[in-house]
């Protein structure tokens, strides 16, 4: 299913994990529902630090409507790293990345190969 936009509730809640794990980043896997992003997991056996955080890949729920990734970057930098770039394929099509200070337009996705997307903002 094509993605056409990602639900505000969701967006403010990403920005909420980024505040609430700063000076550490957090990464969640992405759900749709009927080609908007409206839900999240996070992954048993996480690890975060300041200047990373990871999961097993084998930790994933089985799911159709995996989307891709959130995470953020406590440094405020919206770009995705070369580890990012590595992550972004092995986890789905769209992958966000929210930065300090988390607010309304910290925030960018990217496709599995690091080109720049837009998203829609939808209720």
């Amino acid at each position: 299913m094509a993605i056409c936009g990602i639900s505000r509730d969701l967006l403010s809640m990403l920005f909420e994990l980024g505040r609430e794990h700063h000076p550490d980043e957090f990464v969640a896997v992405l759900r749709e529902r009927d080609g908007v992003i409206r839900d999240l997991d996070l992954v048993p056996g996480t690890i975060v630090g300041e200047e990373s955080a990871s999961f097993f890949i084998d930790m994933l729920p089985l799911d159709t409507h995996q989307a891709g990734s959130a995470h953020s970057h406590p440094n405020g930098v919206l770009s995705p790293s070369s580890a990012d770039l590595r992550f972004f394929p092995s986890v789905g099509r769209y992958h966000i990345i929210v930065g300090y200070p988390y607010g309304k337009r910290d925030w960018r996705c990217y496709r599995a190969d690091g080109s720049t997307t837009r998203l829609e903002v939808v209720e």
